[in-house]
């Protein structure tokens, strides 16, 4: 099949809107993995006095992760989805969260420029149509020694986990998705993993962006193997 991209992509994410957080909160570990992807992050004192992106917020289940961590953080989301802000926007925060609807690729000319002390984002990178362009503005955003935390569906290359990944989406997720009349995202969502970088490719091309201290580490579960944290650092 081919990719949904660009307006295409945050045009399904807009009909999936209403239905996504039931369908992430039937997966085992989802939201537990995205706190651990935060927590890596080491965000000091609460996030006293720090700035930080959630970069690809959709629904703002990983910017309550980043609030859960960082609760004295100024948090800005940022997606390219009208219809997945207005559900995060619909949900109760503090003054000191904030949602921006921009592309990931265009933050950087948005009221959302930065800089940031620390830019989080999960579930991104496989969707933009250039990840290198998007790594290459987010390094913008940081201030020098600031660092980034992607949280990505990358598998190891190992077959038996490509063989899982195929299983769960095939058997449970996209019927899922036909059922609730979004079966091209979740058919999208589905190859987007396949087609996209193993974490040690991805790991380069963090490096390739000019990332140092590049960090590939594995999640919990039915998930390890399929989803890792990376770590990497503006220097």
């Amino acid at each position: 099949m081919t990719l949904l991209r660009d307006d295409d992509l945050a045009a399904a994410f807009d009909r999936a809107a209403s239905s996504y957080d039931r369908m992430t909160a039937a997966s085992p570990g989802y939201h537990g993995h995205l706190r651990r992807s935060v927590r890596r992050l080491r965000l000091p004192g609460e996030g006293s006095g720090l700035s930080v992106l959630d970069l690809g917020c959709g629904t703002g289940s990983s910017t309550r992760a980043l609030l859960h961590a960082a609760p004295r953080a100024t948090l800005t989301g940022v997606d390219a989805s009208a219809g997945m802000l207005e559900e995060a926007r619909a949900k109760t925060w503090p003054p000191s969260v904030s949602f921006v609807h921009a592309p990931a690729e265009a933050v950087g000319s948005t009221g959302a420029a930065g800089p940031y002390d620390a830019v989080f984002a999960a579930y991104l990178f496989r969707n933009v149509t250039d990840p290198d362009a998007v790594l290459r503005t987010v390094r913008d955003l940081l201030r020098p020694g600031a660092r980034l935390a992607v949280h990505e569906y990358t598998l190891s290359g190992r077959a038996v986990h490509r063989t899982v990944w195929n299983a769960v989406m095939s058997g449970l997720v996209v019927p899922w998705g036909r059922l609730h009349g979004d079966a091209a995202l979740y058919r999208h969502l589905r190859r987007s993993v396949l087609d996209f970088d193993t974490a040690p490719q991805f790991a380069d091309r963090l490096r390739c962006a000019g990332f140092v201290d590049v960090q590939v580490l594995p999640l919990p579960g039915w998930q390890t193997g399929i989803t890792h944290t990376f770590l990497a650092t503006r220097d």
